[in-house]
């Protein structure tokens, strides 16, 4: 077995920081003490004075996949290899992945043909989100089955004419899952009012990209998470609402928290960052996420709910395509190419923006962006912390590094950043992953394939 000690570090978990030493055995901490003496066996040491050590980060929500049936134009520009090196370059050692079913594929068909891809290509490690669609009582009765195969989430789009006209059975659906100790994430959007809002904007004229934030209101995600959080009250089943964007949302997921409902939410970066002005640029496209960029009010709500605790996780919901993909000429706000590629830069940037300029702590930092994930998503204590016993998964930090983003730097397939040319504080030296050293210093010292499909445990409350 592979032996490591590091050196000289100061670990961080989500309650704690001190210095000691971590010795790595195989794949797992063996040991946590100061001054650990060298070993007679042969065991290799890094030096990490001056250095951060943090638990890997947690990525729970991206995109690396799609069914062939895809369009093109729609297609995801990064693979699990690519999407791993992105990752890792990030300080990322796990991600989620949606995993959207091939026609007529059941939610266990999903996990079978997804984990073939995974143990083919992928360098981080994995756990896959099966999206559910229409579903029947077949699919109602595989959900259990999920669990019982080590998957313990289920994915559920509010915006869509499927959830429209199947609203019964999807509760059903988040029934069972919380039956099962499972937890639903959910994309609150109404379908109703974006569809009929596109329809009149265009018939006005303003189905341009220039006008996409009005097409998509912020009432239309208020009414989807009060739809939501009304699901998680009758049910008592744990909900996830992914990328919430607005004030308003948020207001309804307290008021559900202030009730002990099990509503869990996440932010995202670029949420926190951007405001919708961003859509009057030449390139505004670019920008283009669902839900979409919100107001300057909006994003300090955002960054209040991050430090009361009520948003408890930071997720990119990677969505990797090409500038030529974004910027196509025949796109409109009923016709989207949505998401950005954020893997490799959404905890350089956090720290930078977060930690660095003092509005969350290096602890709240690792909550964040590590152990409330692995809580939430069944891996906790084997990931998303530093604790004898856990997955060796550490990223070793230099908190005072300045590097300006550069297109060239990236490693995802999409080819470029929204952020090229910002400075940002803070970058991650060395991974590991189950205590093998899978990046060191922009090189990846491990093969595509070495990555593993995780089996999950019962999704854990938080406090």
């Amino acid at each position: 077995m592979n032996s490591i000690i590091i050196r000289n570090g100061l670990i961080v978990t989500d309650i704690e920081q001190y210095k000691a030493d971590i010795k790595i055995i195989g794949e797992k901490i063996v040991e946590i003490s100061p001054n650990l003496p060298k070993s007679k066996e042969d065991v290799q040491e890094i030096d990490a004075k001056d250095m951060l050590i943090l638990p890997g980060g947690i990525d729970p929500h991206v995109h690396l996949s799609l069914p062939d049936y895809v369009p093109e134009i729609y297609r995801w520009a990064d693979d699990f290899e690519s999407g791993s090196k992105a990752a890792l370059a990030g300080g990322i050692t796990t991600l989620g992945c949606i995993s959207v079913p091939d026609k007529e594929e059941s939610l266990l068909g999903i996990i079978e043909r997804e984990s073939k891809t995974i143990q083919k290509q992928a360098i981080a490690d994995v756990m896959i989100h099966p999206v559910l669609f229409t579903p029947t009582e077949e699919k109602l009765k595989e959900i259990p089955k999920l669990a019982e195969q080590g998957c313990t989430t289920i994915k559920i789009f509010m915006v869509t004419d499927d959830f429209d006209k199947h609203h019964t059975e999807y509760q059903k659906a988040i029934q069972a899952a919380g039956d099962a100790g499972m937890l639903s994430m959910i994309h609150c959007e109404d379908n109703t009012i974006i569809k009929e809002t596109c329809e009149k904007m265009i018939a006005e004229g303003r189905g341009s990209l220039v006008n996409y934030a009005d097409s998509r209101t912020v009432h239309s995600e208020v009414v989807a998470t009060k739809g939501a959080v009304a699901m998680c009250e009758a049910t008592g089943a744990p909900i996830y609402i992914v990328h919430l964007s607005s004030k308003g949302a948020l207001k309804v997921c307290e008021e559900a928290q202030a009730k002990s409902l099990p509503v869990y939410v996440e932010g995202r970066p670029i949420f926190l960052y951007l405001t919708r002005e961003k859509y009057l640029e030449p390139e505004g496209a670019l920008y283009v996420v669902q839900p979409p960029l919100r107001e300057a009010s909006d994003i300090s709500a955002l960054w209040e709910g991050i430090n009361k605790g009520s948003i408890h996780t930071i997720a990119t919901d990677h969505a990797p395509h090409t500038r030529e993909q974004k910027l196509d000429p025949s796109l409109n706000i009923s016709n989207l190419v949505p998401g950005i590629n954020e893997l490799q830069l959404m905890l350089p940037m956090f720290h930078s923006r977060a930690v660095v300029k003092g509005k969350i702590s290096i602890e709240q930092f690792v909550a964040l962006t590590s152990t409330n994930v692995a809580k939430l998503f069944g891996l906790y204590p084997r990931k998303g912390t530093i604790q004898i016993g856990s997955d060796a998964d550490l990223a070793i930090w230099n908190t005072k590094e300045e590097r300006i983003i550069k297109n060239e730097d990236m490693f995802s397939k999409a080819g470029f950043s929204i952020y090229e040319g910002e400075k940002v504080t803070g970058w991650p030296h060395i991974l590991t992953r189950r205590g093998k050293i899978v990046y060191e210093k922009g090189k990846f010292l491990a093969e595509p394939g070495s990555g593993q499909v995780l089996q999950r445990a019962k999704t854990q409350k938080l406090n």
